[in-house]
């Protein structure tokens, strides 16, 4: 066994070597644990990382896999991609809205019994039977907004059949009235006044005052529908615009974050498809700029959760604020957000960073009269410089990534400018 330990040792420092690789405790602990399976020896520390490697999700072990992750070190990016359980209080709530119909009030039984279920165990998201019985609720909600939105359109289909039945009515009565006024008109020019005694005019006359009662009968009940009928068109007219505010509102809910005021993850990315075309099209240059507060869960931990929404909301309006229409800056999740800024020259995105960089720092956040000095990094990644839309992110995210190992509150572009 000591043999065995021995060559082990020697191979691993001589491979190392050959590599060109630091003899660092890293490089030495993936190198080792390599040479000990040509040997046949079973290392305690070496089975370690493969039962821990065994605990972790599906997702997580592909993801290793795929990365050649082999040591623990290696394996805390990984890691920190979990959804912190700090928050999945505010997650179960976000669910509970998001599965309640935006315009439909009904609720049944079986959503209260779950929303219920979730509140007093929010831990309960990540179960998979959970996960699916949540993707059954979202079905049902889209499907409660579907068949509301259908119901009140219809609305809209009453209201037009009203006005072709009223106007149906008023052509065909105006067509018999015209009609009896004509032919008492060619009967007028028939008329020969000379021959003609009293009598026939009498009779003249009898027959333009029935018509005359006539046409006003017929304009009377006319105008009796069409004013009964426009309180039903104004009724449907409210209805309508009542609707129109609902969808709006609706719609304006589902693409803003409702605590910070920008872009959700998903409106964000819809927006990007867009900016992405154009770049396409005609090369418009942008950035992507991944910012992350620093220590965001100390400031929750030392001050509560609600300080950390005040935080987040003041952070996300200095965003807002500096940021021009034509680019998008929206909430990635947590604490986390991106931007897109296009620019011409690089002194442009510089003094964006700055400026944003420069409001933070010199400024103290504050909560219940405490302030509260709040940092950020960032990483920046050119689209230019990449092949697609995806791997700029990504790589701002590495970028962003090596600021916060780096000692934080700095922002790493992709040509190494630190700011």
């Amino acid at each position: 066994m000591e043999s065995k330990l021995h060559d082990v040792v020697k191979n691993t420092l001589i491979n190392l070597k050959k590599k060109g690789l630091p003899a660092t405790p890293n490089e030495y602990h993936k190198e080792f644990c390599s040479v000990s399976k040509t040997f046949s020896l079973t290392v305690k520390e070496c089975e370690q990382f493969k039962k821990l490697v065994s605990k972790l999700s599906e997702n997580e072990q592909l993801e290793i896999k795929s990365k050649n992750i082999s040591t623990i070190e290696e394996m805390i990016p990984v890691l920190l991609n979990r959804v912190s359980k700090d928050n999945v209080n505010t997650l179960a709530e976000l669910f509970k809205k998001s599965i309640t119909p935006s315009i439909s009030i009904d609720i049944d039984e079986d959503l209260q019994k779950f929303s219920v279920k979730i509140g007093n165990s929010p831990a309960l998201l990540f179960e998979e039977d959970i996960q699916k019985e949540m993707q059954s609720f979202i079905t049902k909600r889209f499907e409660a907004d579907k068949s509301i939105v259908k119901q009140k359109t219809s609305d809209i289909a009453k209201l037009l059949t009203l006005m072709g039945q009223y106007f149906n009515d008023a052509i065909h009565s105006s067509g018999m009235g015209s009609q009896e006024v004509s032919n008492i008109k060619s009967q007028i020019q028939s008329i020969n006044m000379d021959n003609t005694g009293l009598k026939d005019l009498s009779d003249l006359q009898s027959q333009l005052i029935d018509a005359a009662l006539s046409i006003e009968n017929e304009m009377s009940t006319v105008g009796e529908k069409l004013t009964s009928g426009r309180s039903e068109v104004e009724s449907l007219e409210e209805k309508i615009k009542k609707l129109e505010k609902e969808l709006d509102k609706t719609k304006e809910e589902s693409l803003k974050d409702h605590l910070t005021g920008l872009l959700t993850r998903r409106a964000y990315e819809e927006s990007v498809k867009s900016i992405e075309n154009q770049f396409i099209r005609n090369n418009t240059q942008y950035a992507v700029v991944f910012f992350d507060l620093d220590h965001f869960k100390k400031i929750n931990d030392d001050y509560g959760h609600h300080a950390g929404d005040i935080i987040l909301s003041t952070f996300a309006k200095v965003l807002d604020k500096n940021t021009r229409d034509l680019d998008i800056v929206g909430r990635y999740g947590g604490e986390e957000f991106v931007a897109i800024i296009h620019f011409n020259l690089k002194r442009e995105l510089l003094k964006y960073l700055k400026r944003i960089k420069s409001i933070i720092n010199e400024n103290e956040f504050l909560y219940k009269n405490q302030k509260i000095r709040v940092t950020f990094s960032a990483g920046v990644a050119i689209r230019n410089d990449h092949n697609s839309y995806d791997s700029t992110i990504q790589k701002a995210d590495v970028l962003l990534y090596n600021a916060k190992e780096g000692g934080r509150n700095k922002i790493i572009m992709e040509d190494g400018t630190i700011i």
